[in-house]
């Protein structure tokens, strides 16, 4: 016979159950906006029916339903979407870090703007040719050595400037290394609280979910993987389990463990630096050393090596560097150039003692720069000593008609005073052709040494000319420069006679500007610089214009990075996040649910009362 109470226990359990759900239905309401929570459900059970099957069994039509219980409290979540998010996240964290980077550089370049480096050329390029207007005006030496100094000024404010910045990065690395190491640590700390729950028979879930909002933190700072191991004792079907976290390579092969979730271990992260250059050499995990080439991934810490910048062997990489290095360069490169020219003109302070003295223009407060080692050439470079001085140490002038000469030169033959006649004829055809004649002029009459053939030009004149002349060692060391110089009249063959001056007996002339405008055109000279052959104004346009383009990349790439990690959130929070409309509609069904079980108690009670209370009085 059936029992008079089983009803009132399917009712108490349907109570009890939809109890359980609405107070589920409450936490996810009062939830509903903390960070990384994923809604609960119940899962509701059927209980074991009655009776169960065995020999003894009562003669009853079938085994009848006992009611509900609840079976387990779940998260609503899709683990795909994590993998999906995290990916993305890893991506927005290299991306905003390289943006961010490129962001302040092209605020300190600040170009094109009326204060980059490249108006402050433009000005010391328009001093020389104002110079060359009235090469003995004081005002004019003055505004030359002013724009000078400028220009050193700047190249040193963007070099101090920039390593400054690039010392902030690093300090932020140190700040991203100790937040991987924080969180990883926190993880290891869940997993073992984790690991001491689910052996029981129950979901932690509120530490999955804050397991997981640490895990997707930390997806942003490097690239991870994670494994899950399970728990030991007897853990539920639908446990999580700890998760072990390992970093990966790009390719997800994987470089080293962060959190073990076997045995509850945590590998620091750290970073190691080349003592020579300060930059990134590799990185240690554990008691593991990595090259720095083994961190081939994404996320905010490799965004910010990469910025900073690492060794690649010996070669140094990173924007910063490469940056600085450009700026050197054009140092070094800007103050070789100007100085070879400056230093083979003549000054006023030479000219009124009649004997040529090269003064530098620029110069660099590091004997090494001179040597080779053009590292911090921006960071050093400075106007010379003797112009700092003395105004009329500015070479202005230049050799006789325009003839520039650099350097110690042997003459035609062991000749050491010579002079050039360079002629100008017209052919029948109406061809213009020039040739040259070298004679030795310390011979009375004059002795010819040799003559050329016929030249197109001036400029091939000049070139053919400058390779009769070496220096002690047999290299050309003169270099003619022809293409100012104008013939009278080169229908009647007139010719220009040039005078080239024994060793160390050179001479200028008062007003002469021609050495202020060879100074000027050194804007236009191409000039080998890092092994391209190009201008100084090219190279700073293109290392300019490739600085706008990595950074409209990172802009570029971060947004669309941002992009997809939000339409994976979305999609992510439309399985796992709470809905308060749909919260509000399971809360109603389950406290009808509720109310109908409180019901069906009252109505067994009746049913009670009338058995224990109503029946058997007939005989009273």
């Amino acid at each position: 016979m059936r029992s008079t109470f089983h009803s009132l226990e399917v009712a108490r359990r349907g109570l009890v159950t939809q109890q359980t759900a609405l107070q589920t239905v409450g936490h996810n309401i009062a939830n509903a906006n903390t960070p990384g929570y994923t809604r609960q459900r119940v899962n509701f059970v059927q209980t074991e029916p009655y009776p169960p099957a065995s020999m003894n069994r009562p003669q009853i039509p079938g085994q009848m339903g006992t009611g509900v219980e609840a079976g387990s409290i779940q998260r609503v979540r899709e683990s795909f979407l994590d993998i999906q998010y995290r990916g993305e996240n890893n991506k927005l964290g290299y991306w905003e870090a390289r943006a961010d980077s490129l962001q302040k550089m092209e605020e300190i370049m600040n170009e094109p703007s009326e204060t980059g480096l490249s108006t402050t050329l433009d000005r010391f390029w328009q001093a020389f040719q104002d110079l060359a207007v009235n090469p003995t005006n004081a005002g004019a030496r003055s505004v030359v050595r002013q724009r000078g100094l400028a220009v050193a000024e700047t190249f040193k404010f963007l070099s101090d400037s920039l390593s400054s910045v690039q010392q902030d990065i690093k300090n932020e690395m140190d700040v991203t290394l100790k937040q991987v190491n924080a969180i990883s640590q926190q993880i290891n700390n869940i997993n073992k609280q984790i690991g001491e729950i689910e052996p029981h028979g129950y979901l932690a879930n509120d530490l999955y979910d804050e397991r997981d909002r640490l895990v997707d933190e930390l997806s942003q700072l490097v690239n991870i993987k994670t494994i899950t191991v399970g728990s030991s004792g007897n853990p539920s079907s639908l446990a999580e389990g700890k998760i072990t976290i390992e970093m990966v390579d790009d390719s997800g092969r994987k470089i080293g463990t962060l959190v073990d979730a076997t045995s509850n271990r945590v590998n620091s992260l750290s970073l190691e630096y080349r003592a020579d250059t300060g930059l990134v050499d590799g990185f240690k995990l554990g008691d593991a050393s990595f090259g720095v080439g083994s961190m081939q991934a994404s996320g905010k810490l490799r965004g910010l090596i990469d910025s900073y910048g690492f060794m690649e062997g010996n070669t140094e990489k990173g924007l910063y560097p490469d940056m600085l290095n450009h700026l050197d360069t054009m140092a070094f490169n800007f103050a070789q150039e100007i100085n070879r020219v400056h230093e083979s003109g003549w000054s006023i302070s030479s000219m009124e003692s009649g004997e040529h003295t090269a003064f530098k223009f620029f110069d660099f407060k590091n004997t090494d720069i001179a040597a080779g080692n053009i590292k911090n050439a921006a960071k050093l470079f400075t106007v010379s000593s003797d112009i700092v001085q003395s105004l009329d140490n500015i070479a202005a002038s230049g050799y006789n008609k325009g003839i520039i000469t650099s350097g110690e030169f042997h003459g035609y033959n062991g000749a050491e005073n010579v002079s050039i006649t360079v002629q100008s004829t017209v052919d029948a055809n109406g061809v213009q052709q020039f040739t040259y004649t070298v004679y030795d002029a310390a011979k009375s009459p004059k002795e010819e040494l040799m003559t050329s053939g016929s030249f197109a030009s001036l400029e091939e004149l000049g070139e053919g000319l400058s390779g009769e002349f070496v220096d002690a060692d047999g290299n050309p060391s003169v270099h003619f420069d022809l293409s100012r110089v104008r013939l009278e009249d080169v229908s009647k063959g007139n010719f220009i006679a040039v005078d080239i001056p024994k060793v160390g007996e050179v001479g200028g002339r008062v007003g002469d500007g021609s050495n202020a405008i060879a100074l000027a055109e050194v804007k236009a000279r191409t000039l080998q610089l890092n092994g391209v052959s190009t201008t100084f104004q090219n190279y700073y346009e293109s290392v300019i214009g490739g600085l706008a383009v990595d950074a409209q990349e990172a802009n570029r790439l971060a947004y669309n990075s941002e992009t997809l990690r939000l339409s994976v959130d979305q999609r992510r929070q439309s399985v796992s996040g709470v809905s308060l409309d749909e919260e509000m509609t399971n809360m109603i069904q389950f406290q009808h649910a509720y109310n109908a079980s409180a019901r069906m108690i009252t109505l067994t009670d009746e049913l009670l009362d009338r058995i224990i209370n109503g029946l058997g009085i007939g005989g009273r």
